[in-house]
């Protein structure tokens, strides 16, 4: 979960109807609450042990008024006697069959469609929602082409006309050629939710090895084409998942690493073990395959493979969760049945290969850094007491780094937006790149041996600008600026600092409309993510860029367990110190509300993946500060998301309930189980996946159900499912604009404000 979420789409949506009733009762649940032992109905119902009499004498008195409202009432949702013993603490879990992989299960699959229907016929008729869709398909019509790399002499990269559904990959000999296209994975299937997931070409630059991504899932499926003639190769490797490719220098294959088959039927569900790293043989079967390196007696370990530019050496880096500790194996590829050997041997630091000068190998760690170095280890003298510096840590986050044109460069993080500085070789500062305003920068890759690289710079209102940056001189030139229908000097953005509970200070970047009022009435849009050393610069986004359209202040906040500010920001917010991260959260909403941005009635909160679930646990802490919630593909379960897919990486970050001290931690936020009957929660629009199989949409599914069981006001509480698609990536264009519309109408209606004409 580098990314829990990595490179999710932003996702915002609208309103539910004002006077409607949402009831979720019935003479079954009745029945269960009037007949149910206390100590057992609490946990079953809504996971509180103090409200069974209020609650259950609340659903006498509205029985008779459910029949009556036709707004609004939620499809009736069974509940199983399923109670759990987590080290003498009982916690029932009345929804676990919502678990069950709705491809497998005919009641999940039911449950589903009655969920969306309810979902959908309620956000049809949501007054303007069409007039969303319309102007976010116009700002999305736009050519968006992607910064070049240099492969094999050419040039590669993406391009989208507007609305296709997925990038297509181009190729030219120079900057100055014609293009064309060398794959289009809009002609793979007809709904667009097959997509290009990887791309990487020889160094001779004969073949382009790709990945392919069906249906959303983490699954690859990686083929190889001759570039000159587009020639499909039959090769096709499959079970592939968490994995690139690096090819050798002499183009005759790659290294890789995969997964066992799965069973029938599981594919989207079970653990992922015993990762193993293999060589392939271009135009050879799969089968033939050689083993490089496994760990059958560590099957939870997981391996990345990179050949150094010279292709003397091959290094794994071997990984275990999601955290940045690595260990470092090492094969030198020169020596005939040379074996493979551990360079470190605990997971203790992070150690990232940038390259290597001859048997010199040269790493990015935070080893004695938090904030992160470069260092150099000499393979004929590997103990750690001669390992030497290159970089030296500075005062912000070093959150990546690579060797182009014989220097170094790095990627920090300045209170959350991008710095790059260059250094020679040895270490020694050269200059700093200068960027247009507040924003961020991605690119600057390449190889030793270039002269150029090229990178792109967006901000929330400032479209994508891609350059040449010419590694000798520091001059960036401008090749293509995104033409987006709107004015960019119509906004404003800025950056604040507030304190956290604690006494932390968090930054926030704000972005409106000039001209807005600070009258405590704006409708405001708070997002935030908060784990996994993931920070979020400021970056464009036509999905932000509507709502500010529409009136809107869009407002995110850098909260701890990010790699805002290095590995003790991250640490920060993890495992027995989570908490820190709701908290900063919490108080980034009571800042835009004490500062006249906003009241709790105008104010939504949004978030993705492990921002779903930041967003599910501030809203059963604070239900009252918030008008509508808007959580997709959370973690919502956090009891028992490590059983599932790739949630065992997670516990890096989340610790785990086997635990019995995580366990009190774990029990004490995790949004489905802190639920509480009785209480009027914030309008919740809860989106998710049925084939995400990164965070699995069971999570979702009960937390909806359980929301809809506690909702106790008027407000909405909804799920939207999209069929065909997974956790966020390669999403097809058409179901984000239609996922963006609805959730903008969803926040309009919830949020009382009217859709401008």
């Amino acid at each position: 979960m580098s990314d829990l979420g990595a490179d999710l789409p932003t996702l915002w949506y609208r309103r539910a109807q004002k006077d409607s009733r949402p009831l979720h009762i019935t003479p079954e649940l009745i029945r269960r609450l009037t007949e149910t032992p206390a100590h057992d109905h609490n946990q079953r119902t809504c996971g509180n042990m103090k409200y069974l009499t209020a609650f259950s004498t609340m659903c006498a008195m509205t029985l008779s008024t459910a029949a009556q409202d036709t707004n609004l009432v939620y499809p009736e949702t069974k509940t199983v006697d399923q109670v759990d013993d987590f080290h003498g603490t009982k916690v029932d879990d009345p929804y676990r069959w919502l678990e069950d992989d709705v491809r497998e299960s005919e009641d999940v699959a039911a449950w589903v469609e009655a969920e969306n229907k309810l979902t959908f016929d309620y956000l049809k008729k949501i007054p303007g929602r069409d007039r969303i869709e319309k102007r976010i398909t116009e700002l999305w019509n736009y050519e968006k082409i992607g910064a070049p790399s240099k492969e094999g002499g050419r040039y590669y990269f993406s391009r989208n006309d507007g609305l296709q559904n997925q990038n297509v990959l181009y190729v030219q000999e120079t900057l100055a050629a014609e293009p064309r296209i060398l794959i289009d994975p809009n002609t793979w299937s007809k709904d667009g939710t097959v997509a290009l997931a990887g791309t990487q070409c020889s160094d001779d630059g004969k073949y382009c090895a790709y990945g392919i991504q069906d249906g959303g899932s983490d699954w690859r499926t990686w083929k190889i084409l001759e570039v000159e003639s587009g020639k499909l190769l039959d090769d096709e490797l499959k079970w592939i998942k968490f994995s690139s490719v690096s090819w050798t220098p002499d183009s005759k294959g790659f290294f890789y690493s995969r997964y066992n088959e799965p069973k029938e039927g599981a594919e989207f569900q079970s653990l992922n073990l015993n990762q193993k790293v293999f060589y392939h043989r271009v135009a050879t079967a799969q089968a033939d395959d050689e083993l490089i390196y496994e760990r059958p007696d560590e099957p939870e370990w997981g391996f990345g493979a990179d050949v150094s530019e010279d292709g003397k050496y091959l290094v794994l880096t071997i990984w275990k969760g999601t955290d940045d500790r690595y260990r470092v194996v090492v094969k030198d590829l020169k020596t005939p049945d040379a074996k493979p050997f551990m360079l470190i041997d605990n997971f203790d630091y992070m150690y990232t290969f940038l390259g290597n000068d001859d048997d010199t190998l040269i790493f990015q760690t935070d080893l004695d850094a938090p904030l992160g170095r470069v260092i150099a280890i000499d393979l004929k003298k590997p103990e750690m007491d001669n390992w030497k510096e290159v970089v030296a840590e500075t005062k912000n986050a070093l959150t990546a780094a690579s060797i182009v044109g014989e220097k170094i460069v790095g990627r920090y993080l300045k209170d959350a937006r991008t710095q790059v500085l260059w250094y020679d070789m040895a270490g020694q500062f050269i200059r700093e790149v200068d960027f247009p305003g507040i924003g961020t920068a991605s690119g600057f890759g390449g190889k030793r041996d270039h002269k150029e690289t090229f990178y792109s710079f967006s901000s929330f209102a400032t479209p994508p600008s891609t350059y040449r940056y010419d590694i000798e001189t520091g001059e960036s030139t401008l090749l293509r600026r995104a033409d987006v229908k709107f004015k960019p000097d119509d906004y404003e953005t800025k950056q604040i600092f507030y304190t956290s509970k604690d006494g932390t200070r968090v930054p926030m970047f704000i972005c409106h409309r000039k001209g807005v009022e600070l009258n405590g009435n704006n409708p405001t849009l708070l997002y935030g993510y908060g784990g996994f050393n993931i920070s979020l610069p400021p970056g464009f986004s036509v999905s932000r860029l509507a709502w500010m359209e529409m009136g809107g202040v869009f407002a995110l906040a850098n909260l701890r367990g990010g790699g805002e500010y290095g590995k003790t920001w991250h640490k920060a917010g993890t495992k027995l110190t989570k908490q820190n991260v709701f908290d900063d959260f919490i108080a980034a909403a009571e800042w835009l509300i004490e500062n006249k941005y906003t009241t709790p009635k105008k104010l939504a909160i949004q978030g993705g993946s492990n921002g779903g679930l930041l967003v599910g646990a501030c809203m059963t802490q604070r239900p009252d500060l918030y008008g509508a919630c808007l959580p997709a593909v959370g973690v919502m379960d956090m009891l028992r998301f490590h059983q599932f897919t790739a949630g065992r990486f997670w516990v890096d970050d989340y610790g785990c309930a086997d635990n019995p001290e995580e366990f009190k931690a774990l029990v004490a936020y995790s949004p489905y189980h802190n639920l509480k009957g009785g209480t009027q929660y914030p309008a919740t629009l809860i989106t998710t996946a049925d084939t995400d199989d990164r965070v699995v949409p069971g999570h979702s599914f009960k937390f909806a159900a359980q929301l809809q069981a506690c909702q106790s006001g008027t407000a909405p509480t909804l799920i939207r499912i999209e069929t065909r698609a997974g956790h966020g990536a390669g999403k097809p264009t058409s179901k984000v604009i239609e996922e963006v519309a609805d959730q903008w109408a969803f926040l309009s209606q919830s949020l009382s404000f009217a859709i401008p004409e």
